[in-house]
């Protein structure tokens, strides 16, 4: 099989498919690498894919050419369309749902497309999962162009002059790059807040050190004051106090016909279940549950020195969670940088490439901040690639798509001329298709062992469920 690495032609992309040290591996298992002439830039020089084993080709029409499969980075451009045969394969971030239609005709020219975006969320994929490497990459970029605009330390300083108070940081969003921001911007010394409307990050936020942002709890000091008045003395004091160590007390009351079944920790985590859509991104919230968050946080802007936003829902519009009105009560030289700019912005006022100015507040919105670091962007992205081909491959290096494998069924977007990608069919008013033989097989083995959950629950999956997981999984972004 012949694997070829174009050039990104795309204007200010600076990432590469294939490291060498990528290509080393692919060619240990047996696949013939072929790389465009400047393809790895002034990081990654021709001469050090001819030494890792690959052929350099001057001639892009003649990569397209000759190649099996072809990995890029970014969509192919309605140029690079029309260099795409019939029978190839092509693997890159495809945005199956945004771009319904790029898809379509990549399944009318008989191309078969793996989208980098469209990798399950289950643990023996996380070696492929390209979204989170670049979302890491994009969280820890956003603090540091924050750094920069910020007119003061991020840390607390002391100098012979005096102390200097740490900046304050609020991240919206826990998710990869909202982590990397939170982490980022601690190592930097910054007091570190952040959202999300997700209460199952809590830990992960507090495990990095930062704060997470939660409405006050009002009701729990007046139970205690209930508890301690009402505490009986004796053997029944006793017997409340042992229950209580036990645990009993975090029960709602019985009901007067005996009925406990409805109490507040069922409530919560029933909450809890309705805020996280399948593969662990945020759901779309209500409007209500919006504006109940954005009254919470207008609160904190106010002490706020940076903003990094980083919500994102697979296959729609970033939400809106700061408004013009929110901006206006932010301290003057504050800095807000959007990280959801590509798909809208998170920010009433972003506007996507531009930094704009309100009011002395400084809103970012920068784009594809992956490409801005294009060596390590290249490195991780490649081994990304390489872990994916490595499992599609056969010992003899050849391709072999076996659509019983939940990572090749998700990952494929378009076969033998047929768009397979749920989110593209319903995106392009196509009918869905009948299950797919992943799912059959999950089917089966859910019937032998009794067990509907089961899924990839041997490698300690996520359990996306087939082709529900298509707007979670292939929402395109890259936060």
């Amino acid at each position: 099989m012949k694997l070829g690495v174009p050039k990104e032609t795309l204007d200010g992309e600076q990432r590469v498919a294939l490291a060498p040290d990528g290509v080393v591996k692919l060619v240990d298992r047996g696949v013939e690498v072929l790389v465009e002439a400047g393809a790895g830039r002034d990081y990654n020089v021709d001469e050090a894919y001819e030494e890792a084993g690959a052929q350099v080709v001057a001639d892009a029409d003649e990569l397209w050419r000759t190649a099996d499969v072809i990995a890029k980075v970014r969509a192919p451009t309605e140029a690079e369309l029309e260099l795409a045969h019939e029978g190839s394969i092509m693997i890159s971030f495809l945005q199956p749902v945004q771009q319904a239609e790029l898809v379509s005709e990549l399944a009318t020219r008989g191309v078969t497309a793996l989208s980098m975006d469209a990798i399950p969320r289950i643990a023996r994929a996380q070696s492929m999962d390209a979204l989170s490497s670049m979302s890491s990459i994009s969280g820890y970029k956003g603090v540091v162009i924050a750094a920069g605009a910020l007119g003061k330390y991020l840390p607390m300083m002391t100098t012979a002059a005096g102390t200097t108070k740490a900046a304050n940081v609020l991240v919206l969003g826990a998710g990869v790059a909202g982590l990397q921001a939170i982490a980022t911007a601690r190592r930097l010394g910054a007091e570190v807040s952040a959202f999300d409307i997700r209460p199952e990050v809590k830990e992960q936020i507090e495990s990095l050190g930062a704060k997470f942002v939660e409405p006050e709890q009002e009701e729990e000091p007046e139970e205690e004051e209930i508890e301690e008045e009402e505490e009986p003395r004796g053997f029944a004091g006793a017997l409340q106090r042992v229950k209580t160590a036990l645990g009993a007390q975090e029960l709602a009351p019985s009901s007067a016909d005996g009925d406990d079944s409805e109490n507040e920790p069922v409530e919560e985590a029933e909450e809890e279940e309705d805020s996280s859509a399948p593969g662990g991104y945020a759901r779309e919230q209500d409007e209500e549950k919006q504006r109940r968050d954005r009254e919470l946080l207008s609160e904190r802007l106010r002490e706020t020195d940076v903003v990094i936003t980083t919500a994102l829902i697979p296959g729609k519009s970033a939400p809106t969670l700061v408004t013009e009105e929110m901006v206006d009560g932010m301290a003057p030289g504050s800095v807000v940088i959007d990280l959801a700019a590509e798909a809208g912005g998170n920010c009433e006022l972003t506007k996507p490439g531009e930094v704009v100015e309100h009011r002395l507040v400084h809103i970012h919105g920068p784009l594809d901040l992956p490409s801005s670091m294009p060596v390590h962007a290249s490195q991780l992205y490649s081994r990304n690639v390489v872990s994916l081909v490595s499992h599609l491959v056969d010992d003899d290096g050849e391709l072999q798509l076996d659509f019983e494998d939940e990572i090749t069924d998700g990952v494929c977007l378009t076969h033998e001329g047929e768009v397979r990608h749920a989110g593209a069919r319903d995106a392009l008013g196509q009918d869905p298709l009948p299950p797919s033989p992943a799912e059959e097989k999950r089917d089966r083995e859910a019937d032998d062992t009794g067990d509907d959950n089961e899924g990839d629950s041997d490698d300690g999956a996520q359990g996306d469920g087939g082709r529900e997981r298509e707007a979670a999984e292939a929402s395109g972004r890259e936060q």
